[in-house]
C-alpha cells in the first residue's frame, strides 16, 4: 500500500487530504475513509480490479496498522507520522498551523536577517525571523511554539550541524504555491540574482 505514497511529499499529501476531509475536522471517517481507499486503489491498479470487497478489505487492514487510537476514524497526525519522512511531516504539521503565503514579506524578511546576502541565517536569527514573519502575517503565536518550531527546523534542516539554515531549506515552510523557489527548483545564488539585487532602486 505503501508505495502509493513513494514520491509523496507534504503538500501533495495535504492536498490529497482536504479532498477527503471535507469538513477540515482533521479526520477521515465513514464515506469520507471508503473513499480515500478508493482512490488510493486507483492510483495502485487499473480501476476494473476495483470492488467494494476490495475497498473493505484494503482498508480493514490499513485501519489495523494506522488507526493508532482505535476510534474507526483516520487521523491527518496518524497516517502522516507513518508515510512522510521527519522533514515532510513537520512541514505538515507547519502548515496546517500557521499557514504563511506572502512570498514577498518573506523575502523582505529574510534580507533583514540575512544581511550580508551570504543565503544563510543562524539558529539565534531563526527565531527573529519565524517572529517577524508571523507578524507580518497576523499570527498570534506563543513564545514556546516559537521555540519548539526554531528547534525542530534546525533539527531537520541543518544537515551539516554548522548551526545556519539556507534560504532553499527555510522557504520550504511557505504554502505550495507562493513556495516558487521549490518548485521551479531555483538555487540560492539565481534566486537573489533576480530578486534580491535591487536593480529597480537604479531608477529611483
Amino acid at each position: 500500500m505503501n508505495c502509493a505514497f513513494d514520491n509523496l511529499d507534504a503538500a501533495g499529501f495535504l492536498q490529497i487530504w482536504q479532498h477527503f476531509d471535507a469538513d477540515d475536522n482533521g479526520y477521515i471517517e465513514g464515506k469520507e475513509l471508503d473513499d480515500f481507499f478508493r482512490h488510493m486503489l486507483k492510483k495502485l491498479g487499473p480501476e476494473d480490479k476495483i470492488t467494494e470487497e476490495r475497498v473493505q478489505e484494503i482498508k480493514k487492514r490499513f485501519m489495523s496498522a494506522y488507526d493508532l487510537t482505535a476510534d474507526g476514524r483516520l487521523q491527518i497526525q496518524e497516517l502522516a507520522n507513518m508515510i512522510l519522512p521527519e522533514d515532510e511531516n513537520f512541514l505538515l504539521i507547519f502548515r496546517r498551523e500557521a499557514p504563511l503565503d506572502n512570498s514577498v514579506e518573506f523575502m523582505k524578511i529574510w534580507r533583514k536577517y540575512d544581511a550580508d546576502s551570504s543565503g544563510y541565517i543562524s539558529a539565534v536569527e531563526l527565531k527573529g525571523f519565524l517572529k517577524d514573519l508571523f507578524f507580518q502575517h497576523k499570527k498570534n503565536i506563543p513564545s514556546s511554539k516559537l521555540d519548539e518550531y526554531t528547534d525542530t527546523m534546525m533539527n531537520i534542516f541543518d544537515k551539516n550541524k554548522d548551526g545556519r539554515l539556507d534560504l532553499n531549506d527555510l522557504a520550504r515552510i511557505l504554502a505550495l504555491q507562493e513556495n516558487f523557489m521549490l518548485q521551479f527548483k531555483m538555487d540560492v545564488s539565481v534566486f537573489v540574482s533576480l530578486f534580491v539585487t535591487p536593480k529597480c532602486n537604479n531608477h529611483l
